[in-house]
Parts: C-alpha cells; sequence; structure tokens
C-alpha cells in the first residue's frame, strides 16, 4: 500500500463522517429546542477544548499534515467558524484540499524529514513515517473521537457507525 493510501482516504473517511455528525447535531438542537451554539461549545471536561475547536483541529492535522508529508506549503487555516454550517464548509474545504493530492507527491514521504511545530516556541523532526503514525493520525483521530464524544454526551443519537460513516 502507498504511503497516499495509507493516509489520504483515511482523512477523507473521517471527515466526511464529522460532516454527518454535524448535520445530525443541528438537528438535534432544533428538535430539543436547543441553541446551536450550545453545543457548539459543549466539552467534554471543563479544562478540554470545546466541539467547534475538535472539527477545527481535525481538519489541521488532515490538511497540514498531508502538506508536510507532500512537502509543500502548509495551508493558513484561521478559525473563524462560528456555526453548524461554517463548521461542515471547513470540513468540506479540507476535503477538497486534500482530494487535489496525487499519490506522486507521497513518494518518499514516508522516509524524508518533516520538521513542524508541536507547540508555540517548539517543533520536531521525524521521518514521515513517524509524523504520520506518531503524530498526525493519533491527534487527527483523537480530535474527531472527541467530537463524537462530545455529541454523544449531550444526547446526539449518533454511535460508532456514524463515526466510521458508514451509518
Amino acid at each position: 500500500m502507498s504511503f497516499y493510501d495509507a493516509s489520504v482516504p483515511a482523512f477523507l473517511q473521517i471527515l466526511g463522517s464529522l460532516s454527518g455528525l454535524l448535520t445530525k447535531a443541528e438537528a438535534h438542537c432544533a428538535a430539543k429546542n436547543i441553541q446551536p451554539e450550545v453545543l457548539l461549545g459543549a466539552r467534554l471536561y471543563p479544562d478540554m477544548l470545546p466541539l467547534s475547536k475538535q472539527i477545527q483541529l481535525a481538519c489541521d492535522f488532515a490538511g497540514k499534515g498531508c502538506a508536510r508529508l507532500a512537502h509543500i506549503d502548509v495551508p493558513s487555516t484561521p478559525d473563524t467558524e462560528k456555526t453548524f454550517e461554517d463548521l461542515r464548509q471547513r470540513l468540506a474545504k479540507t476535503s477538497d484540499y486534500l482530494k487535489k493530492f496525487t499519490p506522486a507527491q507521497f513518494e518518499g514521504a514516508d522516509s524524508r524529514e518533516v520538521t513542524f511545530p508541536v507547540g508555540p516556541d517548539k517543533t520536531l523532526t521525524l521521518k514521515g513515517q513517524g509524523v504520520l503514525n506518531r503524530f498526525v493520525f493519533p491527534n487527527f483521530y483523537f480530535h474527531a473521537a472527541t467530537a463524537h464524544g462530545i455529541l454523544r454526551h449531550n444526547g446526539v443519537e449518533i454511535g460508532k457507525r456514524d463515526f466510521l460513516g458508514v451509518a
């Protein structure tokens, strides 16, 4: 399996499922007379990031991770989304961005050194395989699963099949 095939389709699957989760969350808000900003600001614990930021970060890890692996400029993605529709648009833009990548751009990425930020004033350099498996995938899936957990915790009727995008 190519490095491209191991990454881009996996990102696209979950980004698509997150869009579906947001649609169900918005319907839940309408049905239960909940203000959307309440759910968009919901957290699993007070020191964790809210739902909206979980979606933004999942997008960032997919898009920026692929850019770094393909050794191209990392896109700037300001966090301006305030509504379910804004977040679905961000997911769609990220998916469209990922669909422009080609397998050729990922050739040799597994062994190429990649330097990336790991905090405000810190960077880390790893081979591409390590970047994908030890940093990008874990962070991407953490934020996607946390978004799912926030919605489920707040009563949105979703399950594992929704997370996987096969519901």
